[in-house]
Parts: structure tokens; C-alpha cells; sequence
């Protein structure tokens, strides 16, 4: 069996408590995009809007010309480096992207992880939805070799809380829904019901099995969608929503 280079991430939803985290692997020949549509799966995001994955490098790079180079120096480098800004990850579909001062665009499907990340700690943030804003931050724990079936990867090895939900309003409305789901009844928890179409909604619940069984099986999903703009078939949609399982239309 060959050996492979395996990259240990932690990502965790922002701004939300309790806390949404997910510690997952994933080895080094996985281009950027299957990196993001693993996160995708893992924090239940069903490939309904638009994304972006930021990489912070530019704090790496600081770090090591701080060992030979003056304040000044790194500054004039950042200034006049195209090289020295961080990366921003992102399909175009044909629309201007917004990209910040100190970052440059690349496609998602032209790099792969093992490229383009090499120092463990490096940070990036993921961004779905640009209405909703949904965010997650994603550190790099570890890299390590091993002899390893490349059908085993991506993997989640730990995790807690459901994922988000689509359309709920972003933070704000994931909040207002596990008020509601929490008290169990009343006017709010029915009209959350109907609209989930679902009275067993557990957000507290992870489910590590089934998430890796989605990591197996939905990420050609999430190409067709983002790549090659293909709309999701029925069976793809039963997928997404979880038909395997009973549950509603939704998938919740």
C-alpha cells in the first residue's frame, strides 16, 4: 500500500455556542475544492450557495522573515509581493469577485492541498453563503505520512453539534431555532417544524457514521454543482437529504 502525506484539520462554526467543531483527515493530493466541499458535508452546507476559502499564508511567511529581516523590510516585501498575499479560493461563475488588499485569487480546482500547505498551524477561514455568512474557522494540526487506502479519506474523527442549517438566517437564526426546538412546543416550534418538515431535529446530535459515509458519497455531488453547474439529479437529491434515512424532505 503507498503512503500518503495526511493533513489533520480542527474547523469549528464561528460566533456560535454551543460550539459546532468537526477534527477531520484528509491526505495531500485532494485539490482545494475537495477540501472545501468536505467541509461542506461535514457542517451540513447542501451545496446551495456560494463559497470561498480563505488561506491565511501571509502569517506563515511573517514568521520566518522575522528571523533574518527588519520590521521595515517585511513590510516594503508584503507592499510589493504578489507572492506575499494571502489566498483566496473561489469559483468566479462569471461574476466579479471581492477580493481584500492583501489577497490574490486562485482557482479552487488548480492546486492541491500538499502544494500549497505545508506549516502545520496554518489557519484559513471558510465563508458559505454570502446572505446568511456563514464562517468556519480551520487550523492545520498536523501532517504525517502513511500507508493508507485513499478510499478511507476524507475522515472525521471527532466532532460535536449538528452542522448549520440552510436559509435559517446565519447565526442569529440557528440561535432562534434551538430556542425553539429546546422548549418543544408552542406557536414558534410548530412553524419551525412544518418548515423543517421535521420534529426530530436534534442539533445537538453528531452523527460521526453517517458523516463519513457522506464524505464518501456526496463529493462528486458538490463538483458537479460548483464545476460544471450541473443541477443535482433525484438521486443526488436523496442523498443530500438524507432519503437513506427517512427523514423529510429537507433532510433534517
Amino acid at each position: 500500500m503507498a503512503k500518503h502525506k495526511v493533513y489533520t484539520f480542527y474547523a469549528e462554526l464561528n460566533n456560535y455556542q454551543p460550539k459546532i467543531y468537526r477534527r477531520f483527515e484528509i491526505n495531500g493530493e485532494r485539490t482545494m475544492d475537495e477540501l472545501c466541499y468536505a467541509l461542506m458535508i461535514m457542517f451540513e452546507m447542501q451545496g446551495a450557495h456560494l463559497f470561498a476559502l480563505t488561506q491565511f499564508s501571509q502569517e506563515k511567511l511573517i514568521e520566518k522573515l522575522l528571523e533574518f529581516s527588519s520590521q521595515n523590510q517585511i513590510e516594503d516585501f508584503l507592499k510589493n509581493s504578489e507572492l506575499a498575499k494571502n489566498i483566496r479560493y473561489e469559483f468566479a461563475f462569471g461574476e466579479d469577485i471581492y477580493l481584500r488588499e492583501n489577497e490574490r485569487l486562485l482557482s479552487p480546482t488548480s492546486e492541491r492541498l500538499q502544494r500549497v500547505v505545508s506549516e502545520v498551524g496554518t489557519r484559513f477561514l471558510f465563508e458559505y453563503d454570502y446572505g446568511d455568512g456563514w464562517e468556519i474557522s480551520l487550523t492545520l494540526e498536523s501532517i504525517h505520512e502513511e500507508e493508507i487506502s485513499l478510499a478511507r479519506l476524507p475522515r472525521v474523527t471527532e466532532g460535536e453539534g449538528f452542522g448549520i442549517i440552510e436559509d435559517v438566517g446565519g447565526v442569529g437564526g440557528l440561535e432562534e431555532l434551538a430556542k425553539a426546538l429546546k422548549q418543544g412546543k408552542g406557536e414558534e416550534y410548530n412553524s419551525y417544524s412544518r418548515w423543517l418538515d421535521s420534529t426530530t431535529l436534534n442539533l445537538a446530535l453528531f452523527d460521526q457514521e453517517d458523516c463519513n459515509f457522506r464524505l464518501k458519497k456526496l463529493p462528486r455531488i458538490y463538483r458537479d454543482i460548483y464545476q460544471f453547474g450541473y443541477e443535482p439529479t433525484q438521486a443526488s437529491i436523496k442523498l443530500l437529504t438524507r432519503a437513506y434515512l427517512g427523514k423529510g424532505k429537507r433532510g433534517y
